[in-house]
Order: C-alpha cells, then sequence, then structure tokens
C-alpha cells in the first residue's frame, strides 16, 4: 500500500471519530499559537528597545562615571563622581571626531504650577543637547547658550509633563516652582514644550524638564567632584561618522585619564552599538524562554496525540487482525497509524499558526500598564512553531503505530 493510500485510510479514520480527533487536535492548536503569540510579544519587545535605543540619536557615545572604591569594596559602575563640564568642554575642543557634546545631569523634583503638582525628572543640560540627542521642539523654543552662561531660571517642559501640569492651557511663558527637597524651590519660566518621543531605554521622555545645566548644578543638585568641581552624570557624545567610532572612544579615554590624572579609568565610554548588543541579548533570551514556556503545551499536545493513538489501536484491533490477514504487511499498518498521528500534528499545527498569528495582530497596540504592546511574527517563529508540531506527530506517533504493527494477526482476530 502506497502513501496515498494510507493517507486516504488515515483520513477515513480520523472522521469516524470526529470529536476525538478534533479534541487531540486541540493540543496542538493551542500550543502552536501559543508559541506564535508568545514569540511575537517577545520580538516585539525587541523591535521596540532597538527602535527606542536607535532614536536616541546617531553616532552617539555615552561618557558616564565610574566605579569608587572604599575599605577594599568597590561600588557600582557609575558611582563615582568625576566628570565636569569642562571635560565635556574639553572633549568637543580637542577631539576632531567629536560633531557636538552635550553634558547631563538629571535630578528628581516637585513640579508645582497652581494647586497642580508632579514628581517629575529634571534633566540639566546645554542647547547642543537638541541636536546630539535628536530632540524636537514643538511650541516655543529651547534655552539658549546664554540662558546657560547666565544661570538663568528658565525650563523646557517634555509634552507629558506639560499636559499634567497645564491640562489644555498654554504653558509658554508662565511660571512653575520646581523643588529638589523640603525647601520652596525656584520659580522657572516655561520657554517651550518638546515634541513627544515616547518611551525609551532611560524611560519616558515626555516626562521631564529641560533645564540650564549651571542653573541645575546651581539650585537642584549639590554633587561634587572629589577636588570641588560640579559634576554630571553623563556627557552625550555625537562622533562625526560611524566610522569613526573606535577613534573617538579612544581618543576621548586619552583625554580622561590625562585630565582626571588616573592609571585606572574613573569613567566609562559605551556606544549604541553596545547598549544595542546587551538590548538584544537580554530581549532575545527573554523571547525564548516564553517560546520554550508556550512549547510545554505542544509536548501535552504530543502526548494526548500518543494517548489517543493508543485508545485507537486498542479499539481496532480486529481491524488490524483483519488487514494483516488479508495481505497487509507489518510496515503497511506501521505507515498507516504513524500518518494518522501526523495528519492530526500538522493538521493541528496549521490551524494553530493561524490562530497565533492573528492573536498576535490582535493584540498588537493593546495597552497594558501603561505601554502600548507591540508584537513581530517573525517567518522563523511560525516554521518552527509547525516544524515542531509535525515532529511531535511522529514522535509520539511512534510507539502507538509500531505497538499496532506489531499485534498477532491471530490474536488480533480473537481480540473483543
Amino acid at each position: 500500500m502506497n502513501l496515498i493510500d494510507s493517507l486516504k485510510v488515515a483520513l477515513r479514520g480520523l472522521s469516524a471519530n470526529k470529536m476525538r480527533t478534533g479534541l487531540t487536535m486541540l493540543g496542538i492548536i493551542i500550543g502552536v499559537g501559543s508559541v506564535i503569540a508568545l514569540m511575537s510579544v517577545g520580538k516585539g519587545a525587541e523591535a521596540g528597545i532597538v527602535s527606542r535605543i536607535q532614536s536616541m540619536g546617531t553616532n552617539l557615545l555615552f561618557v558616564s562615571p565610574g566605579s569608587t572604591q572604599s575599605s577594599g569594596v568597590r561600588t557600582a559602575s557609575g558611582s563615582a563622581a568625576t566628570l565636569t563640564v569642562e571635560d565635556g568642554n574639553a572633549i568637543k575642543s580637542e577631539i576632531s571626531t567629536v560633531a557636538a557634546v552635550a553634558p547631563e545631569t538629571t535630578s528628581m523634583v516637585q513640579a508645582v504650577y497652581g494647586s497642580t503638582n508632579t514628581r517629575s525628572r529634571v534633566t540639566g543640560t546645554t542647547p547642543e543637547y537638541l541636536e546630539v540627542r535628536s530632540f524636537n521642539v514643538g511650541k516655543g523654543e529651547f534655552f539658549t547658550q546664554q540662558h546657560v552662561d547666565s544661570h538663568s531660571t528658565v525650563c523646557v517642559l517634555g509634552s507629558e509633563t506639560a499636559k499634567t501640569l497645564f491640562g489644555d492651557a498654554d504653558p509658554l511663558d508662565q511660571s512653575i516652582r520646581l523643588s529638589a527637597g523640603s525647601g520652596t524651590g525656584f520659580v522657572f519660566k516655561v520657554l517651550g514644550v518638546m515634541e513627544s518621543k515616547g518611551s525609551q531605554a532611560m524611560g519616558n521622555q515626555d516626562e521631564v524638564i529641560f533645564v540650564p545645566i549651571t542653573t541645575v548644578q546651581d539650585r537642584l543638585s549639590m554633587l561634587r567632584t572629589s577636588q570641588g568641581g560640579r559634576t554630571v552624570q553623563t556627557i552625550n557624545v555625537q562622533v562625526t561618522s560611524e566610522s569613526a567610532m573606535t577613534q573617538a572612544t579612544q581618543q576621548i579615554g586619552e583625554l580622561l585619564r590625562e585630565r582626571h590624572k588616573v592609571v585606572e579609568d574613573d569613567f566609562q565610554v559605551r556606544s549604541q552599538e553596545d547598549m544595542l548588543s546587551t538590548a538584544s541579548e537580554v530581549s532575545g533570551t527573554l523571547t525564548m524562554l516564553l517560546g520554550a514556556i508556550a512549547g510545554i503545551s505542544l509536548l501535552v499536545g504530543g502526548i494526548g496525540i500518543m494517548n489517543i493513538m493508543l485508545v485507537s489501536v486498542t479499539e481496532r484491533t480486529r481491524e488490524i487482525g483483519i488487514r494483516k490477514a488479508v495481505g497487509a504487511t507489518k510496515q503497511d499498518v506501521l505507515t498507516q497509524f504513524l500518518v494518522e498521528a501526523v495528519v492530526v500534528s500538522v493538521a493541528g499545527g496549521g490551524i494553530g499558526v493561524a490562530v497565533g498569528v492573528g492573536f498576535s495582530k490582535l493584540m498588537s497596540g493593546m495597552t497594558m500598564g501603561g505601554q502600548a504592546l507591540q508584537t513581530v511574527v517573525a517567518p522563523e517563529s511560525v516554521a518552527l512553531a509547525f516544524a515542531v508540531s509535525a515532529a511531535i506527530g511522529v514522535f509520539f506517533g511512534i510507539y502507538p503505530a509500531t505497538r499496532a504493527a506489531g499485534l498477532n494477526p491471530i490474536d488480533a482476530l480473537h481480540y473483543e
């Protein structure tokens, strides 16, 4: 009996017990659908992280403080107060491969307008921040270098912060009060509102208030270097081209070691590629974990196939005996039951693919925890889930098929 004949016999056998066949397929459908849906969530999260890091700007290097050591114990990276605005100025003026520099320091403040207040992040920086980090002003204007030099109490609001404080009212030229401690704080004039940037690797960039860095250092942050200088938390460096990134990293390291008079680096220089690599590795691991968890249901579905096929062998013992008595070979019986198992798993896998893709599309755009869920259905995850479902049909169908093929025809004919 050829494969086509075996397929016809298998389909007749399965159609004779439609309910049982459908329930058996359900395990595979759920398994394949779950794998595709959960892996699409993981892939979507990875794509979202990558796009957010890339939207921070192009050809970026991030210079941040290193770690400190006290009593033989090394603290976390970034805890050393070593970087200053002057370091940023030196990087800009002395390294030819650097196009722009924007030092940055952050502080949490209480922002108050009238009877409305909110907890927000203040970013102290310079006008170059717009170019370096690809930000745009939506309304009004950004502060200028003159504001930085004169330590002006002016600010530019992120779109969400402006909405929280002012609602639908126009915030331009209004005054808000910013307080970093228990005092009454300082009054700042609103110069503008930023275009929406959305969530990024470093938090929601719309829930922020931009202030001249000198003003933040004077009024909202008291951090100092060991020599008494005003510190910054990050120096954002835009390199002239992607090909110059390695050279710029080396030159920045040499310059800062000379300026800080240290042998062991008290700073670290990271690139977007470093951040992308780390983020992709973490999100890739998460995606595989989600896929593995969903894959457990595929395993359960395979066990269900084996269970039903064993029941089918028992119920059709006399049929097997008759077929062998009229000339069916052991290979014919083996093929028939194996084809039945594969048909169930492949059909279930095909329906599961449709369910998984549809559910992924349905989830895309849904809001969970205040964040819009993004899903990406990768062709390789669909192919993998379908291939695994077919393999499960073969694997879990072998034992029942072998058991059926091994029945003695005389015993089978006497089976009641």
